[in-house]
């Protein structure tokens, strides 16, 4: 666990808003392109300035967390799975393009945002949402888009510092695919055979950004363009409305208007000649303002898929992630790493050990004996400044409820009578959720087909005549032992048990040679085998717990 990140940056960001604008509500931001599914990766431009905007409004300071929808970035390619017919709509505005077939939203934008918005929603991330269509189409950025293109000679200079240096490599082709389509950094700068204009117009016939400014007049704001689609005109800046700055121009100027103290930016922003470090040099020069702080974030994967690529099909979100782990456990997993350090969200076997973490942690919380960074990764995962997150009161192991949900197929009643087998108090299935419906759509969604559990109809006749008189007499050991041992705590001693008897040593012997090690792991073979017809499965004890000590005895009796 590393020391507190988020205190430290806040302690920043306070002392750097006092020196900026004293009194005056501290501005957080990300920014966010719904060009396809808004994925994990994309997460953490979001969770890293609400940690640091939420310790903020902990300590008493007004604090707003804004998120710019980048809606009027151009659509750029047609996503995986989605009819190729829609690549007609490239270079429209993405809030321009039709929604997904299917889609209940009026638009492409508002098909990726939605998701996204109750997701943020459920993890109690506040933030005050700005699309850009809205912020342009609105004439809100007009005087800075005339103050752009009067200065616009300036900016060709600054941009020119950066034009031949070599793009920052990325570490591998997983992180690269993770990159493409991560906003509007992949956007041209302004520049063309007929001179530098950093405001590009949407067609008024096609609607798409396919435009080349041809010439434009300080004085009078009349701005000529042509279009790919053969359509030229000239409309007066001062008025027109359907276009906007380029992405190395618009950024700064929004850092301006905003006043945004703190921001993050991911590794695609921070390489030589790359928007952040441009912007810094345009923000000052142009718009008069300070480039905000704030730390460069490192790649988020996925345990068990190999890219996270917004503009590929099948993309882990954060919905995806919620319908299988509690929000404060999403939170904590972005609370625990600084933004510099790369992590993963397991969506295979991983995470059930992940949840035995977090586990582990919420007990030392409750006992005192946490340390203090942990302390604060696990507070700020649970709570935030203004509400507690919700939990599941009752709390059991996710691998304990997995198990039984693989075993069960989720069948209600049969899960409750086994789950009352691991604590005798549960008086219905309410008490373990939400952790419970995360856990059985984690089974159904997530296990593959063949790793699910199924439980032998009848006794595997043909092995149980091969067996030998050490595996006959560890299998009577454990029929005679199931009624005296019925519990999760008391057939863990039991299967681990049987082997040291056979060794002559006592159930409860601590012993654990190699030879005792290999016999253990034989023992559980052959039990995996016979009941469920595979050398590995669920925990044993959970697992002869579910199927039932009659029906134990049934499938093992030789």
């Amino acid at each position: 666990m590393d020391a507190d990140w988020v205190a430290r940056f806040a302690d920043e960001v306070i002392a750097e808003a006092e020196r900026r604008a004293p009194g005056k509500p501290i501005v957080c931001a990300s920014g966010l392109s719904p060009s396809g599914p808004i994925h994990l990766g994309n997460l953490r431009e979001v969770m890293t300035p609400h940690l640091v905007a939420d310790e903020i409004r902990r300590r008493g300071h007004e604090c707003v967390h804004i998120l710019s929808w980048d809606d009027f970035d151009r659509f750029r390619k047609v996503p995986a799975g989605i009819d190729p017919s829609w690549g007609e709509h490239i270079g429209k505005p993405l809030t321009s393009v039709p929604a997904p077939p299917g889609s209940p939203y009026p638009n492409w934008a508002e098909h990726f945002k939605a998701p996204m918005a109750a997701a943020l929603a459920e993890m109690g991330v506040e933030f005050r949402g700005i699309s850009q269509t809205e912020m342009y189409t609105s004439g809100a950025y007009r005087e800075q888009v005339l103050l752009a293109m009067r200065e616009r000679r300036r900016i060709d200079a600054i941009l020119g510092q950066y034009r031949t240096k070599a793009k920052a490599k990325v570490a591998d082709d997983d992180e690269a695919a993770a990159l493409e389509g991560s906003g509007a950094a992949g956007e041209d700068d302004g520049s063309g055979a007929s001179g530098y204009y950093p405001y590009k117009p949407y067609c008024s016939v096609c609607d798409r950004d396919l435009t080349t400014v041809t010439s434009y007049d300080d004085e009078t704001t009349a701005l000529a363009y042509t279009c790919a689609c053969g359509h030229a005109e000239t409309v007066m800046l001062a008025e027109h409305t359907r276009g906007k700055l380029v992405w190395k121009v618009d950024w700064p100027m929004r850092w301006a208007y905003e006043g945004v103290v703190f921001e993050p930016s991911g590794v695609d922003h921070t390489s030589p000649g790359s928007s952040f470090v441009v912007g810094g040099q345009i923000v000052r020069a142009i718009f008069g303002a300070d480039q905000p702080i704030g730390p460069m974030y490192a790649f988020v994967g996925i345990s068990g898929m190999a890219k996270m690529s917004s503009s590929k099909g099948g993309v882990p979100t954060p919905a995806d992630a919620l319908s299988i782990m509690e929000p404060a456990l999403l939170r904590w997993l972005y609370a625990r790493r600084r933004p510099n350090q790369s992590f993963k969200v397991s969506f295979d076997q991983e995470i059930q050990r992940m949840y035995d973490e977090w586990d582990t942690l919420s007990r030392k919380i409750a006992d005192g004996s946490a340390l203090p960074a942990d302390q604060a990764a696990h507070r700020r995962a649970a709570t935030t400044a203004s509400a507690t997150l919700g939990e599941t009161p009752r709390r059991l192991p996710y691998r304990t409820l997995a198990s039984v949900a693989d075993i069960t197929g989720g069948d209600g009643e049969q899960t409750l009578r086994i789950l009352r087998e691991f604590d005798h108090e549960i008086a219905g299935l309410d008490e373990l959720r939400p952790r419970l419906d995360r856990a059985q759509h984690w089974v159904a969604t997530y296990v593959p087909a063949e790793e699910r559990t199924q439980v032998r109809e009848e006794p595997d006749t043909a092995l149980l005549t091969t067996l030998g008189d050490t595996e006959r007499e560890s299998l009577k050991l454990l029929a005679d032992g199931l009624d005296e041992h019925w519990s999760l705590d008391g057939l863990t001693a039991l299967v681990y048990g049987v082997p040291k008897i056979l060794a002559g040593l006592d159930l409860s012997a601590k012993a654990a040679t190699p030879e005792l090690k290999a016999a253990q792991r034989a023992f559980f073979a052959l039990l995996y085998r016979l009941l469920v017809g595979r050398e590995t499965g669920p925990r044993l004890p959970t697992l002869l717990l579910t199927v039932g000590r009659d029906r134990v005895r049934s499938l093992i009796a030789s």
